[in-house]
């Protein structure tokens, strides 16, 4: 787990003399990636690949800011400097999308989230309400006004860590969600009892990174017990419940993604 010496924003002070100031989309050569960026995308676009634009989702993107502890007493001693946060990050999120949609038509917007630790969110679904959604609400409003083909959907993915389970109605009635990652089976997440609660719900993850170190029986007792049930089901992309861990062997890795073809197949 990363560690940090410090946080950038402690009050209103450090986030104007520190932050805001770099996160305006007028920055000269903000957009300087522009041109290399779409010589890999227009010719994916032409062979119908789906495009997805990720952004640092608003929890993230305020644990950054003030720090994991500190950033849940601003919610409460400093609620509108949070809300200047993130009517900044709406700013900097509209401006970038609206430039690339410009360019070609959004698939997916993928949003780093991570509101979830291992018995569930780390604030209230009031204050999702309060402080996150109505930043998501404009910004995804406004991406679907602005789609060059307004024929396609938008789908909306939010990846978070930890006990997801009661925050998907929240997302999915709130900003309209239609996909989560990665399900985190350390802290609960059960994919199969996902899938039958929420059938509507895109479930990418569930696979639990531990087993993948445990050898082939381990890999095929859990595989077994996923994959059949969820390919009935649909709507399910096997992959890691995170990042892999060092000590699963490339081979263990092969058999796994080997196994999931075959499950699936």
């Amino acid at each position: 787990m990363p560690e940090y010496i410090d946080h950038p924003v402690k009050d209103w002070k450090t986030w104007e003399g520190n932050v805001k100031w770099r996160l305006n989309p007028e920055t000269p050569g903000r957009s300087d990636y522009l041109p290399e960026a779409l010589s890999i995308i227009k010719p994916a676009e032409a062979e119908g690949k789906m495009l997805a634009q990720g952004i640092a989702g608003a929890y993230m993107y305020l644990r950054c800011l003030f720090g994991p502890e500190k950033v849940l007493y601003a919610f409460y001693d400093n609620p509108k400097l949070v809300h200047d946060c993130m009517q900044t990050w709406l700013k900097l999120s509209d401006s970038v999308t609206a430039l690339h949609q410009k360019h070609f038509t959004i698939d997916l917007l993928s949003i780093d989230e991570d509101i979830c630790y291992n018995h569930g969110p780390l604030i209230s679904p009031d204050m999702i309400r309060e402080f996150l959604f109505p930043y998501y609400q404009q910004l995804i409003g406004n991406m679907k006004l602005r789609q060059l083909d307004r024929s396609r959907h938008l789908y909306v993915q939010v990846d978070t860590d930890g006990f997801a389970n009661s925050v998907i109605p929240i997302y999915m009635k709130g900003i309209g969600m239609d996909s989560m990652a990665p399900f985190e089976v350390a802290a609960g997440c059960n994919v199969v009892e996902i899938g039958k609660a929420f059938p509507d719900l895109v479930i990418s993850g569930g696979i639990d990174k531990r087993v993948l170190a445990a050898g082939k029986e381990a890999i095929d007792i859990h595989l077994e017990a996923i994959i059949p049930t969820m390919r009935k089901r649909g709507g399910y992309i096997p992959t890691c419940d995170h990042g892999v861990p060092a000590e699963v062997s490339l081979q263990n890795y092969i058999y796994y993604r080997k196994r999931c073809v075959e499950l699936g197949g």
